[in-house]
């Protein structure tokens, strides 16, 4: 199949509406939260955050839609779109039944390039998805919460993954279209638009700072969450989960390959560094 071709505009695309979950945020199995697991819950120091970024997110996939020419491409972007405005009323739902305390900020306008505004999004989120894999399993594994709440979130999870498996695919084929598909080039593109996701990165881990003033996650909680934590562990459990998740797309289609690498690069530095800290 050749990346950019009609054919594969219409798997990435069709793949995408085959694997779309239908349900209603308010009829979820929202589990009975007290005592410790409501504290934990209502502890985590970024829902508003969280809810800031599905908020924009469906904002700025719903006006992309809009300018986009080709009509397959465009049902399937609309359908993003919904789907991260879904994701924002789940969070409300879970806010609202859960006491949990959120301000729902007025949205910063977006870039008026709608198409960079696009790519910045879906680079952010890439990038997001790719730690959290890691930070999902490692929280599921600790029971930092009970089991029904991370099978809600798993919902979630899988709709992040076919969005970025998606977006990637998008990104080469648009790629293509302006006679760029070098993957050289594409490989360019990719470093300078995560430079910019990592910066946005950081200044959302800084605004978490200053909402919570430092506190709301306290010392307790986050040695639960974090119980024999170590980078080289996390970066294992981003990589394999990333994986185990893209396993369940189509061969066909591409799949996120920088961060992977780069996890698989850095690994095998802390691997290098070990073995020759080892006396002989």
């Amino acid at each position: 199949m050749k990346i950019g071709s009609d054919e594969h505009r219409d798997l990435f695309c069709q793949h995408f509406q085959d694997t779309y979950t239908d349900y209603d945020p308010e009829a979820l199995p929202w589990p009975a939260l007290e005592g410790p697991d409501l504290e934990r819950l209502r502890s985590v120091p970024f829902w508003q955050e969280v809810l800031y970024t599905e908020r924009r997110a469906g904002a700025i996939v719903k006006a992309f839609a809009q300018s986009i020419d080709d009509p397959v491409v465009r049902r399937a972007v609309d359908l993003q779109g919904f789907e991260e405005a879904r994701h924002a009323q789940l969070l409300r739902v879970m806010i609202r039944r859960y006491g949990i305390k959120v301000e729902e900020l007025p949205l910063e306008a977006f870039n008026s390039d709608l198409e960079v505004a696009f790519k910045d999004f879906g680079f952010g989120e890439c990038l997001d998805s790719f730690l959290g894999f890691g930070a999902f399993k490692l929280a599921r594994q600790s029971q930092f919460l009970p089991e029904g709440m991370f099978a809600i979130f798993d919902t979630l999870m899988f709709e992040e993954t076919r969005h970025i498996v998606f977006f990637i695919n998008w990104m080469a084929w648009q790629a293509a279209r302006e006679g760029r598909a070098a993957v050289w080039l594409r490989g360019l593109t990719s470093l300078r638009y995560y430079l910019r996701a990592l910066g946005r990165l950081v200044g959302t881990v800084r605004r978490g700072q200053d909402v919570n003033d430092g506190r709301d996650f306290s010392a307790t909680q986050a040695d639960l969450f974090l119980e024999d934590f170590t980078f080289r562990q996390f970066l294992n459990d981003c990589y394999a989960e990333n994986q185990r998740r893209m396993a369940a797309f189509d061969d066909k289609l591409l799949k996120p390959s920088f961060m992977p690498a780069l996890a698989d690069m850095a690994l095998s530095t802390l691997r290098m560094w070990r073995f020759r800290r080892q006396p002989a």
